[in-house]
């Protein structure tokens, strides 16, 4: 998952962009609603944080100005406790959360997880495909109940394509949604870490469709012959 941190807290934004890292997400940041609304309406990112008191532009104009454009990306919002009237205004402009300053990071962490889980239509923080779980809170996967040990970059694609079970998702996609903008991307090394986590999770779960890309059949998911 990619996602976009919109913060003119230079401190902030780093301890965000760091806990977002650590929990094996993609990330981008921007310091200014300029900036920012930039990158929202041009980059295909999975959730977007973003603060109300931004310089340049503010949360709510750069919050309208992406659904105005079509943007569907999830939105969090960051709001000063005493702003109330930041998280109503935020939420008419199409905000799909909130957390208020001071908060703790895990609260972030788990609000994140939810809005990209509510965005692909699961209800719980396991998502299972056959015999393999992904556990989006400990950033764990099980095959069969026993923990198999994954890269970070193996585990984002598999998460990006168990958010998205049922859908066929193209090489280019995976590539977008996989690695930041300062990543020298090349959609060569997809196939390399499907080949990889083939091998690990050793069971047939995600399956090539030819011309188009990668998907994963909720209905598959048998040890290989």
């Amino acid at each position: 998952m990619r996602l976009l941190v919109v913060e003119d807290d230079r401190d902030l934004n780093r301890q965000v962009v760091t806990a977002l890292e650590q929990a094996g997400y993609a990330v981008d940041k921007a310091f200014d609603g300029e900036e920012g609304a930039f990158l929202g309406e041009t980059e295909p990112y999975d959730c977007i944080i973003l603060d109300m008191g931004l310089p340049k532009a503010d949360g709510v104009s750069v919050l309208s100005g992406w659904r105005r454009a079509q943007v569907k990306t999830p939105v969090l919002i960051l709001t000063a406790r005493d702003r109330w009237s930041d998280k109503v205004n935020g939420f008419d402009a199409g905000a799909d959360d909130y957390v208020t300053k001071p908060f703790h990071m895990e609260e972030l962490l788990a609000r994140v997880r939810a809005i990209l889980r509510r965005a692909a239509g699961h209800a719980s923080s396991q998502i299972s495909a056959g015999p393999v779980t992904l556990d989006t809170r400990s950033g764990r996967v099980f095959v069969d109940g026993s923990p198999v040990k994954l890269t970070s970059h193996e585990y984002r694609l598999l998460s990006y394509l168990m958010h998205h079970t049922g859908r066929v998702v193209s090489r280019a996609e995976l590539t977008e949604h996989l690695y930041d903008q300062d990543f020298d991307r090349d959609s060569n090394t997809i196939e390399v870490f499907v080949g990889r986590l083939r091998k690990k999770l050793a069971v047939d779960l995600i399956q090539t469709v030819r011309g188009l890309g990668y998907l994963i059949d909720p209905g598959t998911g048998a040890a290989p012959p």
